[in-house]
C-alpha cells in the first residue's frame, strides 16, 4: 500500500486509501481492526489475507485501523484512525504532548494506560463510530475484528449491520498471565492491564452477529464470556498456499528447529520449548530459530541466560516477510506450536502449508487444527518440557516420518485452511446477516 506522510508534533498519519468499488451484487465492507501491523500478531495477518480475498470475491472493502498500521494488497481501502499510539517503539508508555489529547477518545485512551491498564479497543471503538457516522451511506455493513469496544454497541445503535470476529477469549490469556505471576505486584499489574476485559465480555454478550475461528474457541467463549452459542459460528483463517509451500531446493539443516511466536507472554509457551532445547542439546546437536522479538529482560530473555542457550543455540528474527518465513520454514526439520492455549494457529498451518512436520500441545484449537496425532502431527501435553523433548527427538531420529507427516500435515491445509475458504464463509456469514438469517454453522470437524 502506497502511502504520503502527514506528520505532526509526534504523530505520523498515512493518507485515507480508497477501495476498489465493488463488482456487481459485491457489499461494501468497513473492516475495523484497532491494531492492524501483521507484525504485531495474528489480527494483522487475518486483515490482510482476508480483505485481500473478499476483494477477489467482488467486493469492495476499506480498512479502519489504528497503530500500528496495516499492510494491505491493491483494491482494498484504508483509513487511518490515529490513537495516541502509546505503546510504540522506541518509547512505550510515552506521555503525550497536551496538543495530542484533543477529545474523550484520547482523554480515556491515556487516563486508562495511566492507571495501568489498555485503552486502546475502546478509544479506538470511539473514534471510528464518530468517523463511520459520517459515512453511513457508503457502507453496507461493518466488520469488527475483536476491538470490542463500547463504541461497537453504539455503532448497533445507530443501525449498522455489525458483524465481529472474536478470535478466542483473552479470559484464558488472563487466566495464564496471572497463574505465572510470581509477585503480588505482578499480579496486580496483570489484573489491570486486562481490565479491558470487563468492557470486552459486556460487548461480546449485547453483538448481533460473532465469528470465531475453532469450535475449541467458540465453546471458550461461550462458557467464559457469556456469549449465546446461537449467535456464533466458526470459520477457521487460512494461510496463503502459493507462499508457504514445499521448496525441493532447500535442504534442511539438520537439527534445526524453529518457533514462531509474535509475543513473549506464558500463553505462548516459550519457556518450556526452550527447557525442552536444554533437555535434547544435552543428547545431540539441535539449534532453535525463534521468529520473533523477545522483550529484552523478560520471561524468554531471562530463561535463555538462565539454560546457557546464549551461545548460539537460540537465535531470535523478526521483521521478516513472508518470502523469508516460508524459507525459514523449509530449513528447519521440525516445526514447534508450544503454546498453552490457541484459539486457533496461524504458526501451524504455515509450517503444515510448508511441508515441515509439527510438534503442537493440546492446548485450546490446536488438536482442531494439526489434526489427528502421528497422522497430520504429533500432539503433546501443554507446559510440559519433557513431553516437547521426546515428540522432537522422535521426530529429529525419523526422517520416514518426517516425511509422512509433512506430506499429509500440507495436505489437511490445503483441504480445509486456505485465505479463499475464509473469505467465502465470511461472506456467507455477511449474507445472512443482511438478510435476517441466523449465521450459517460450520462443521464441527473443521
Amino acid at each position: 500500500m502506497q502511502v504520503s506522510w502527514e506528520r505532526s508534533r509526534h504523530i505520523a498519519v498515512p493518507d485515507r486509501v480508497p477501495p476498489a468499488p465493488p463488482a456487481s451484487g459485491g457489499l461494501r465492507i468497513a473492516f475495523l481492526v484497532y491494531r492492524g501491523n501483521p507484525q504485531c500478531g495474528g489480527q494483522g495477518v487475518y486483515t490482510r489475507h482476508l480483505t485481500r480475498e473478499l476483494r477477489a470475491l467482488g467486493h469492495s472493502v476499506e480498512v479502519f485501523a489504528g497503530q500500528p498500521w496495516p499492510e494491505l494488497d491493491e483494491g482494498v481501502g484504508f483509513t487511518p484512525v490515529a490513537g495516541l499510539d502509546l505503546y510504540r517503539d522506541p518509547d512505550p508508555f510515552r506521555l503525550p504532548h497536551p496538543r495530542e489529547v484533543r477529545d474523550l477518545a484520547g482523554a480515556a485512551e491515556l487516563g486508562i494506560m495511566c492507571t495501568a491498564g489498555f485503552g486502546e479497543p475502546l478509544a479506538f471503538s470511539l473514534r471510528v463510530r464518530r468517523i463511520l457516522a459520517r459515512r453511513r451511506h457508503e457502507f453496507d455493513l461493518v466488520h469488527d475484528n475483536q476491538c470490542l469496544g463500547t463504541g461497537m454497541l453504539g455503532m448497533v445503535a445507530d443501525g449498522w449491520p455489525l458483524l465481529t470476529t472474536l478470535h478466542h477469549p483473552i479470559t484464558v490469556d488472563r487466566q495464564l498471565a496471572l497463574a505465572h505471576a510470581t509477585t503480588p505486584w505482578q499480579r496486580l499489574t496483570t489484573r489491570r492491564w486486562f481490565g479491558f476485559l470487563r468492557m470486552q465480555v459486556r460487548v461480546a454478550r449485547q453483538l448481533p452477529a460473532v465469528v470465531t475461528v475453532s469450535q475449541s474457541s467458540r465453546r471458550d467463549i461461550a462458557a467464559q464470556m457469556g456469549v449465546d452459542p446461537a449467535r456464533m459460528t466458526v470459520v477457521p483463517v487460512g494461510v496463503d498456499h502459493t507462499v508457504f509451500r514445499p521448496q525441493p531446493d532447500v535442504v534442511p539443516a539438520p537439527g534445526r528447529l524453529m518457533v514462531t511466536s509474535s509475543s513473549d507472554v506464558p500463553m505462548k509457551g516459550l519457556v518450556p520449548l526452550l527447557e525442552a532445547v536444554a533437555k535434547l542439546r544435552t543428547e545431540r546437536r539441535v539449534e532453535l530459530l525463534v521468529v520473533g522479538r523477545p522483550r529484552p529482560g523478560g520471561r524468554v530473555d531471562r530463561a535463555i541466560d538462565r539454560l546457557g542457550l546464549d551461545d548460539g543455540t537460540v537465535r531470535c528474527v523478526s521483521g521478516i516477510s513472508d518470502e523469508e518465513l516460508a524459507r525459514a520454514y523449509a530449513e528447519a526439520e521440525v516445526a514447534i506450536v508450544p503454546s498453552l492455549y490457541e484459539g486457533f494457529s496461524l504458526p501451524a498451518i504455515e509450517a503444515m502449508a510448508c511441508g515441515v512436520p509439527v510438534v503442537a500441545t493440546t492446548g485450546g484449537a490446536l488438536p482442531e487444527v494439526v489434526g489427528r496425532d502421528g497422522e497430520t502431527g504429533l500432539l503433546v501435553r501443554p507446559d510440559d518440557p519433557g513431553a516437547l523433548a521426546a515428540g522432537i527427538g522422535r521426530l529429529l531420529d525419523d526422517p520416514t516420518l518426517r516425511r509422512s507427516l509433512g506430506t499429509a500435515g500440507r495436505d489437511r491445509v490445503l483441504h480445509r485452511f486456505t485465505w479463499q475458504v475464509t473469505a467465502e464463509g465470511t461472506a456467507a456469514c455477511y449474507a445472512a446477516l443482511l438478510d435476517g438469517r441466523p449465521l450459517p454453522q460450520a462443521s464441527p470437524s473443521c
